[in-house]
């Protein structure tokens, strides 16, 4: 495949590769990063040297720093590269591992220390202090301090605050090597340019001790100084081919390491980080002067492998914290990264396994050899290692493959026995060789391919691994498992079990499921026997172990209610991985690999035993579980040597060898069926699963619906908050455009305005002419009526000072009638005082009296009759004039409307008459129409006018005569009554004749007694008294009174008859509808 390369070239940020990078086998190399500058004057252009780089503490970040000063960011996570700054001057060391994850630091040329941060890109701190350049930058494991070392002085910083807090000065001709902080630890080690290395205190920067000097001979004259992660091994090299070993905490130099022939001076060692050796490095890297890497085994002093080549020089080089990947600034400019597993996996390849083919007798006598050789231990039992895989040759017959030769089982105990543990460098083959694993990839391969389980989907939310490889590796294996038998679905103990061996065999996933799948075959019998509980028979005999070889421990445990399930249940479920560290887990698995699978339960009761002391403590059930928990202070040689010791001195009886059968393989091509477990149960639960499972689907769909409807209404919300924002806008373009609509429409009014005007104007002016033509006409029709008033008022004067006349004719006659009346007084007192003696006399007298009174009446009766036949042509003379008045009036309005009508016809014409000329045509004709109608109408009230006055007339006329009747029969009655009355007078006169000429005496010496000349009151009062008192002319003038009394209230009858006639008059005129207005074209 081809290699991957990178321009960083005017990119601030993208995709480290393209593809994902296939290490290459040779070299290990996965991509080459540049920077080209293109040039005017060069057609290849120019590239700008990465000069250093530097990793995070992840291991999966590093920056790099070119000589323009630019820091580039690199994920090889996420596959991903930013630029972050341009500090505009190259830098001279890099450091990444701050405390705060996004915070670097940089060494500048300018002697300055700079902190910058890669997600705001922005300078944080800018830190002086130095006057030559600072050659290298260790930061304190905590992230809170930092050294800077240059060639003259080394300088401790603050971070937090970013201040200087301590600085250390040396002798002008001793220069500084490297200053940096021990790894897990407070301590400052330095090396000088005189070969000398002292140990400081941080705190008090008080000397803690000085490494013994190298052997006399030629100086090594140290450059490059490491330190092991665990801080235990520091190397050191310099201008020789020889690498200087001490172990700090014995302070000894252990070896001194000769590097080829060829290498001549070491500018840099890295120690190389491996995931299982707890910090104890055991592979260091040496960049030598010819710019190869070479990584070496400070134990074997073997070259493990090395990077580089003459060609392709390196010029300095960092190795990731977590061993993944080495990234080297070649001498090109160009930044390489390499992967450490494609480097090393040639070197951690097991050897090819030694088959050797014997005959079917050969097969049978080394059995029989092997099965002499039980004598030398009793730990080999029943054949535990002593078969072999078998397999099928080609022709058919059998045959049997043993561990490969140089391995024998009996070797293998002895150096078991011997050390306690096998060697770590072959420790994976020898488990390999000892379970006798099939390597079935196939059926693997097949069991993978289900995917993962239902029932660990979400194994890291109980799990929460911070290594997701390690997840996703322990998902796998156990999910392979959980689809080869249904029971390990339902066990929540298998990822306990499962993530030692994931841990060990991370690389190799099918080694890592076989040799589980073996446990559980072979050390696991009888677990499953009682699920979903604990194995209680498992732990019954764990429990009669105990009791027989400890009966105080085991008192002591059920006193305070500990069973075997508190204290022998944890040990097993977990495989001793909670309770023992690496080292010792890896010890104790070499020795329960090489035994029969009961000693894993004699194991447990050695724990027990050893750790007697501290649970004879032990009173909480809290504090026991507590205890089988957590790692505690005790030795796994001595556990393993209690274990033997019990192995050997437990009775038959309770030996779990007889229980338990003997060590099973795998077999190959296929997994063996594994259902030693109550399927019932099993069944039950994988069926509750997997309704779990639905349900959980279903809820999980549900919970995805309302997700994606709150999704949906977020979007709609946000499209309406959008749809808003876009009508807002619109709304203010639209009022934007409205005022401009505004304005421009009040440029048009205003413009219409001054039309307007002008219009008005000429209107005005028309108006005036037509108001000067009207003022001429209501002048003369003005003239006519102050005429017609001047007649009408002349009429009036006329009939006033006619009725005046009347009045004074009337007044005049009764003034008259007053003076007859006095006179006839007069002469009836005279007519009394001279004719007492003679009655014809007398008699003659009031017949002449009565004569001249009945004329009188008559008079009146013809004068009343006369006034009323006046009054009546008066009134109906004043009626013909009202209706003339109002004929006249009604004629005015009728042509005062018809003026205004032609008026408003004339302005709406002019407005309308290009607009609306057919509809007034249309509408003049239907008028036309109406005003016949009307006419017509008009003409036919008149006629019935006509008739009804000629009716009215009629009844004044028939009234007048019932009038007439009235008034003639009233003077009848009158007269009637009169000469009735005189005749009842003239009776009574006869009887008091002596009575009145008393009151006549009476009467003439009062007369005699006034004086003369009354006044006229006095006179008319005495002659009423006179009258009314005593004389028969008294009692004529009495019925005169109430004739004319009588002739007055006939007179006021007729009066309101005529006002009735009147008002009836006024009502029907005013019912009367005006005619229609006749309209002309």
């Amino acid at each position: 495949m081809a290699l991957q390369t990178l321009d960083v070239c005017r990119k601030e940020h993208g995709k480290i590769w393209h593809r994902k990078p296939l290490p290459s086998t040779e070299d290990g190399l996965m991509v080459t990063i540049s920077n080209t500058v293109s040039s005017a004057l060069s057609i290849q252009g120019r590239n700008v040297r990465f000069l250093h780089a530097a990793f995070d503490v992840s291991g999966e970040r590093f920056i790099a720093g070119d000589y323009q000063g630019g820091i580039y960011l690199f994920d090889i996570t996420r596959n991903r590269f930013s630029l972050i700054v341009k500090t505009g001057s190259p830098c001279t060391a890099l450091a990444f591992t701050l405390r705060r994850r996004t915070e670097f630091l940089v060494a500048m040329s300018d002697y300055s220390l700079k902190c910058f941060d890669t997600e705001t890109k922005e300078l944080v701190a800018w830190m002086k202090g130095h006057q030559s350049a600072i050659q290298s930058i260790s930061v304190h494991s905590s992230g809170r301090y930092a050294l800077t070392s240059s060639n003259d002085t080394a300088q401790l910083w603050d971070l937090d605050t970013f201040q200087r807090k301590r600085k250390l000065n040396i002798k002008e001709n001793v220069g500084i090597v490297k200053v940096f902080f021990l790894p897990l630890s407070n301590t400052i080690m330095t090396c000088f340019k005189d070969d000398s290395i002292f140990a400081w205190e941080s705190d008090t920067l008080n000397c803690k001790y000085q490494l013994p000097a190298a052997p006399p001979g030629d100086k090594p004259r140290y450059k490059a100084i490491a330190c092991s992660r665990d801080g235990r091994m520091l190397v050191a090299g310099g201008r020789s081919r020889f690498l200087h070993l001490w172990a700090l905490d014995t302070k000894r130099l252990l070896r001194i390491i000769e590097l080829p022939p060829k290498v001549t001076s070491v500018k840099q060692c890295e120690f190389l980080c491996d995931n299982f050796d707890a910090g104890a490095n055991q592979v260091i890297g040496v960049l030598c002067q010819d710019g190869i890497m070479r990584f070496i085994n400070i134990t074997t002093c073997k070259l493990v492998f090395d990077t580089g080549s003459l060609e392709s020089r390196i010029n300095n080089a960092v190795i990731s914290s977590n061993g993944h990947h080495i990234v080297a600034c070649m001498e090109l400019g160009n930044v390489n990264i390499y992967s450490v597993q494609a480097l090393t996996s040639e070197v951690n390849k097991p050897p090819p396994p030694l088959v050797k083919i014997m005959s079917e007798s050969q097969a049978m006598s080394d059995q029989k050899g092997r099965g002499k050789s039980k004598a030398l231990s009793k730990i080999t039992k029943k054949g535990t290692l002593g078969e072999g895989k078998e397999n099928r040759s080609q022709d058919g017959k059998s045959t049997t493959s043993k561990i490969p030769e140089g391995m024998d089982v009996d070797k293998l105990f002895k150096i078991l026995r011997g050390y306690g543990e096998y060697p770590t460098k072959y420790r994976s083959f020898i488990w390999r060789s000892l379970l006798r694993l099939p390597e079935n990839h196939s059926a693997f391969a097949a069991l993978t391919d289900k995917g993962t389980h239902g029932a660990y989907a979400n194994i890291h939310e109980k799990y929460p691994i911070k290594s997701r490889k390690l997840l996703r590796v322990l998902q796998r294996v156990v999910s392979a498992l959980a689809h080869w038998s249904p029971i390990f679905g339902e066990t929540d103990f298998l990822p306990l079990i499962t993530f030692p061996f994931v841990k060990l065999f991370q690389n190799n996933q099918l080694i890592c499921f076989e040799v589980v799948a073996t446990i559980l075959v072979n050390w696991c019998q009888h677990w499953f026997e009682f699920f979903p509980n604990p194995p209680i028979n498992i732990l019954s005999v764990v429990e009669n172990i105990l009791a027989h070889h400890d009966k105080e421990l085991l008192q002591h445990l059920l006193q305070h209610k500990v069973t075997s399930q508190v204290y022998a249940w944890p040990l097993l479920e977990t495989l001793f991985s909670e309770v023992l560290t690496k080292d010792e887990w890896l010890k104790l698995w070499d020795n329960v690999f090489s035994n029969h699978p009961a000693f894993l339960l004699i194991v447990v009761v050695a724990y027990c035993i050893c750790a007697r002391g501290p649970l004879l403590h032990c009173t909480d059930i809290d504090d026991f579980k507590f205890f089988f928990h957590h790692r505690n202070a005790l030795d796994i040689d001595v556990i393993l040597k209690e274990s033997y010791h019990l192995l050997e001195t437990t009775p038959p009886s309770l030996n779990p060898e007889k229980l338990l059968q003997d060590f099973t393989p795998l077999t190959m091509g296929q997994y063996p069926v594994f259902n030693k477990y109550p399927k019932f149960i099993v069944d039950y639960q994988v069926q509750e699963r997997e309704r779990l499972r639905q349900d959980e689907i279903e809820y999980l769909r549900q919970r995805q619906t309302a997700v994606e409807l709150e999704k949906e209404t977020q979007q709609r919300m946000h499209e309406e908050q959008a749809w808003y924002r876009q009508q807002e806008l619109l709304l203010a373009a639209e009022e934007k455009r409205r005022k401009q609509i505004t304005e421009e429409e009040q440029k048009l009014i205003d413009q219409r305005t001054r039309l307007k005007a002008l219009n008005r104007e000429l209107k005005l002016k028309e108006l005036q002419l037509l108001d000067a033509t009207r003022r001429k006409a209501l002048q003369f029709q003005q003239k006519q009526r102050e005429a017609e008033l001047r007649r009408l008022d002349d009429e009036l004067h006329r009939k006033s000072s006619m009725r005046e006349m009347e009045t004074q004719a009337a007044i005049h006659e009764a003034e008259v009638k007053n003076i007859e009346l006095q006179l006839q007084k007069k002469m009836f007192e005279q007519e009394l005082q001279k004719e007492f003696d003679a009655s014809s006399h007398q008699q003659r007298s009031e017949f002449n009296a009565r004569r001249s009174q009945h004329e009188v009446e008559d008079r009146k009766q013809n004068r009343v009759s006369q006034t009323e036949r006046e009054q009546e042509l008066e009134i109906r003379r004043n009626m013909q004039q009202n209706l003339a008045r109002a004929e006249q009036v009604d004629l005015e309005a009728k042509m005062r409307n018809e003026m205004e009508y032609r008026q408003q016809l004339d302005n709406l014409d002019r407005e309308t008459r290009n607009v609306k000329l057919a509809q007034l045509n249309e509408g003049n004709r239907s008028l036309e129409q109406k005003v016949h109608l009307t006419m017509r109408d008009v003409e036919a009230k008149r006629k019935e006018d006509a008739l009804q006055n000629l009716e009215e007339l009629d009844t004044q006329r028939h009234l007048a005569g019932v009038s007439d009747h009235r008034r003639h029969q009233l003077l009848h009655d009158e007269s009637q009554l009169a000469r009735e009355h005189v005749q009842n007078l003239q009776r009574e006169l006869n009887k008091s004749f002596d009575q009145l000429r008393e009151i006549k005496d009476a009467a003439y010496k009062l007369k005699d007694g006034f004086p003369s000349g009354p006044p006229k009151a006095t006179a008319d009062l005495s002659s009423r008294q006179f009258l009314n008192d005593s004389t028969p002319e008294g009692s004529v003038a009495l019925s005169l009174d109430r004739g004319r009394k009588t002739f007055e209230e006939e007179e006021q009858e007729l009066m309101q008859e005529v006002r009735r006639l009147r008002e009836k008059l006024a009502r029907e005129n005013r019912g009367k509808q005006p005619p229609p207005t006749i309209s002309y074209d």
